[in-house]
């Protein structure tokens, strides 16, 4: 497989995060003095468990697709189709359908980081490595106050991951002409510029997911909120691997 062609294919497997509002209706709040642990209400060390657990099931997924990447593809639909339901059908069953959707998710992973390894060795372990830096030095930030997460904020990521998507929707559309996005296909300078756009985008994601959860067991939202703000973190989690390896993928193209 060409550098190009593995650029391409790469390039139609961006799994953009979603907007996220979790001051709905029914969602019920209780006073400071209550117990969480008590009344089954969404606590922070609850939520970053099932992270952990979301996680560990995207690794074993991962280690699945390297050694049978035909899985991939079916994979990638299945976790696409969990990720729907989850997020427009029925959050309460994330408990159920997050842990499928991180297996899934880390099955198709598997096959795309294999595709990606074989033209580009040890680019995989990099974009791990720079994914799991960027959680830690974001996290750090949001802790220490450094970026807050203000109403105007939310407005300018969710703006741009709203752009992002609409770019990526048009580049799968023209892929079954046989064609595609130059800008976010090719290894131009203007294309790397792009990646490097939209992986300060979807990095700055997290910080949305880190509030979300914390304000979450602030609220004493229900239990399964645990599960479906973990779930949120693997979505952008997710996106922003695929993406800088997709950026990785374009310079060492050069």
């Amino acid at each position: 497989m060409s550098k190009h062609a593995a650029i391409n294919r790469f390039g139609r497997s961006a799994n953009p995060a979603f907007s996220r509002n979790f001051d709905q209706s029914g969602f019920r709040t209780v006073s400071s003095s209550a117990s969480s642990s008590d009344t089954g209400l969404m606590t922070l060390d609850g939520a970053v468990n099932k992270t952990g657990i979301l996680l560990g099931l995207c690794f074993s997924g991962a280690f699945i697709g390297w050694n049978i990447p035909q899985l991939s593809l079916p994979a990638m639909i299945v976790g696409f189709i969990l990720a729907m339901v989850t997020i427009f059908r029925n959050p309460s069953k994330a408990g159920s359908t997050a842990p499928l959707y991180a297996l899934a998710q880390g099955i198709a992973l598997g096959g795309i980081s294999l595709t990606a390894e074989s033209a580009y060795p040890g680019i995989a372990i990099q974009a791990l490595g720079l994914t799991f830096g960027i959680l830690a030095s974001l996290l750090v930030c949001y802790k220490s106050g450094l970026i807050l997460p203000t109403e105007n904020f939310r407005l300018m990521i969710a703006s741009a991951i709203g752009g992002i998507v609409i770019f990526y929707l048009i580049n799968f559309v023209m892929g079954f002409f046989g064609n595609s996005l130059s800008i976010i296909s090719s290894n131009s300078p203007m294309s790397i510029g792009f990646s490097v756009v939209v992986v300060g985008i979807a990095s700055l994601s997290l910080v949305l997911d880190f509030d979300f959860i914390e304000e979450g067991a602030e609220k004493g939202m229900p239990k399964y909120m645990e599960w479906y703000g973990a779930f949120s973190l693997m979505v952008t989690l997710i996106w922003l691997y695929l993406e800088i390896l997709r950026l990785l993928m374009k310079l060492r193209s050069r």
